[in-house]
């Protein structure tokens, strides 16, 4: 029979309802192959008889100085993160890292105004941050907190450990091939570039680090062909997302002179980019070469399948965690990148 008077039930109530020290009561909930799974069993019947719930989370949480749980501070919302086929792979990474460790993991997402109280009110022993803003608050939140932190696809000189691939190298490879296969007319599909028309408008307005890296290593192979890099036309998205390539990529292909080549800051943009072009009658690749950057897994399966740049996007999330939980210092790791070539590209016409 339940407990029935006004006394609240605590730690302590059980202990002497089962003839046991408080730290046994302890163990049952925390440390459970303390005790044999009798009197473990016989505790926890005796608590849920009382209608005692078990340790306060927060204060178990201050006694033991962690939480052991890790907060990932993402880019998206939520509902985004969810669907996006590269972050859901680099948040497999990270929940893989977590799982190896036994830790509990709290995502903390972009929200409106860029309020911070998530970062702060998380209760967790770290945080790995995800390509946010250059002026994301939450970076200043996480580091006033003075928890470990790791940047994921951030600048090498933001201070703290990052993980991160070649972005301006594996661009420059994917650019080069175009250049390669005589390509000298160009167009580029973007995100986080409100208002850019050109590579010189969108330089000046990129606030991520794989934005501006990627921007360079392209240029650099533009440049080198003989081609106005600054002038190459630049088709800003609304978002991400495969729709928003879609409308990107029209603005360059209604041009009346239109590109023979488009390279799209990652492969759902660059499915948009065939997408729009089937929608046009233009044949890729005999027409228009498309090149894409993150090899997701729809890239092998889109018509005609997408050339484009690997990048290891779990390996980035598990290397994040260990480098979390396992380094002392501010080393940082750099994954390679591959340029993977298929269909969507062939010669300039």
């Amino acid at each position: 029979m339940g407990r029935r008077d006004s006394n609240p039930v605590t730690l302590a109530t059980v202990a002497a309802a089962t003839g046991v020290s408080r730290m046994t009561v302890s163990n049952a909930y925390s440390r459970p192959d303390q005790l044999s799974p009798a009197l473990r069993e016989r505790i926890l019947a005796t608590a849920r008889d009382l209608g005692y719930s078990g340790p306060d989370p927060v204060g178990r949480t201050l006694s033991r100085g962690r939480t052991g749980s890790i907060g990932l501070v993402s880019d998206q919302p939520l509902t985004q993160a969810f669907i996006d086929p590269a972050g859901v792979q680099l948040l497999y990474g990270v929940a893989e890292g977590c799982e190896q460790r036994g830790l509990g993991l709290w995502l903390v997402p972009q929200t409106a105004g860029g309020d911070t109280a998530l970062v702060r009110s998380a209760l967790v022993d770290g945080f790995i941050l995800y390509c946010t803003r250059s002026d994301d608050q939450r970076v200043d939140a996480v580091r006033e907190r003075g928890l470990p932190h790791v940047l994921i696809d951030y600048a090498r000189d933001r201070g703290g450990p990052v993980v991160g691939v070649d972005d301006a190298g594996g661009a420059h490879a994917a650019a080069q091939h175009l250049v390669d296969l005589g390509h000298r007319s160009f167009g580029i599909v973007m995100p986080y570039v409100a208002g850019a028309t050109t590579v010189a408008d969108a330089q000046g307005a990129a606030e991520r680090h794989v934005v501006a890296a990627r921007l360079a290593g392209w240029c650099r192979a533009i440049r080198a062909s003989g081609v106005d890099a600054d002038a190459v036309p630049v088709a800003g998205s609304d978002d991400g997302s495969r729709a928003a390539g879609h409308r990107a990529a029209g603005r360059l292909l209604d041009r009346a002179e239109r590109p023979t080549a488009i390279l799209a800051l990652s492969d759902l943009l660059a499915l948009g980019v065939l997408d729009a072009a089937a929608e046009r009658g233009i044949a890729v690749p005999a027409r228009l070469s498309v090149v894409g950057f993150d090899d997701i897994p729809e890239a092998a399966l889109a018509t005609p399948p997408l050339t484009t740049v690997k990048q290891p996007h779990r390996r980035k999330g598990s290397e994040a965690v260990r480098l979390l939980l396992d380094s002392d210092d501010d080393s940082s790791v750099e994954l390679p990148v591959d340029l993977t070539i298929r269909a969507s590209t062939a010669p300039a016409p």
